[in-house]
């Protein structure tokens, strides 16, 4: 196996673990665990975020796992930006000691790279049978337009200064139990039919990183399809490192980055 495992951590429903290639632990330091109940009254934790912080060689990551407010009423949308800002705002890693060259991150936003991905629970802004309709025809950039992820980025209101790649895929949610249909069309009850929508998201923050892929994988383990992106992620070494790599080849070959198979069981 190539990756080791480096931190994890859950809470409640929400699970996050870190895995680093190999030669490259010897690299990672400066690993510490936040967490952010947003759930009932505002603080349980079945719904918030947990996040990891760590660096590896002279560069900061941070990555956060959350599962936002649910509901698709009018207005709802408005819950989820509210957890998301005050996850930035809260969250805050234990203090350690400051490096003498340069200060080790506190909050999500003062590292170098961070990636957000996750139940984030936006849907989309038209009902049932107007997305059905746009379903059957494969139609996913018209119903992307109505993304509420997407309008509430575009106005500033969420997210602001965050990428996210380009949704090639269909909705992620909500699916019946084990099956390729999703949950609509299988239930009488108006009120617990749900319009398909893309909940699960990956974004990131920060320069040098490009995403190489984003999709979703096709496991039946629950009423959502999960999601995935491949990232490559530039790394600032110390001058040490950087000497012993001169002259050898340090890139990965592209398949051991792209996941050979989409079914993630």
């Amino acid at each position: 196996m190539n990756y080791c495992l480096v931190a994890s951590k859950q809470m409640v429903g929400i699970f996050l673990s870190v895995w680093v290639r190999r030669e490259l632990v010897q690299h990672v330091g400066h690993l510490r665990v936040a967490t952010i109940g947003r759930g009932i009254m505002g603080c349980l934790g079945n719904k918030g975020c947990i996040a990891m912080s760590m660096s590896l060689h002279r560069t900061s990551f941070c990555f956060v796992c959350s599962h936002l407010a649910s509901g698709e009423k009018e207005g709802d949308e408005l819950k989820r930006n509210s957890d998301v800002a005050e996850i930035l705002k809260s969250a805050q890693f234990p203090r350690i000691c400051k490096s003498p060259c340069r200060r080790i991150p506190e909050r999500i936003l003062d590292h170098d790279r961070v990636i957000w991905f996750g139940d984030l629970n936006y849907r989309v802004a038209l009902s049932y049978q107007e997305t059905r309709s746009l379903l059957r025809n494969n139609d996913w950039n018209s119903l992307l337009e109505r993304d509420q992820l997407k309008i509430e980025r575009e106005a500033g209101r969420v997210f602001n200064g965050w990428k996210e790649g380009k949704i090639t895929f269909a909705p992620t949610y909500k699916y019946s139990q084990n099956s390729d249909i999703y949950a609509g069309e299988t239930v009488k009850s108006k009120k617990k039919r749900r319009t398909p929508a893309w909940c699960d998201r990956i974004l990131w923050h920060g320069n040098g990183m490009e995403q190489l892929q984003y999709l979703r994988g096709e496991s039946k383990f629950s009423d959502h399809r999960p999601v995935c992106a491949v990232f490559a992620a530039q790394a600032e070494m110390n001058n040490r490192y950087r000497k012993a790599c001169l002259g050898a080849d340090s890139r990965i070959p592209s398949d051991e980055l792209i996941p050979q198979r989409h079914s993630f069981y």
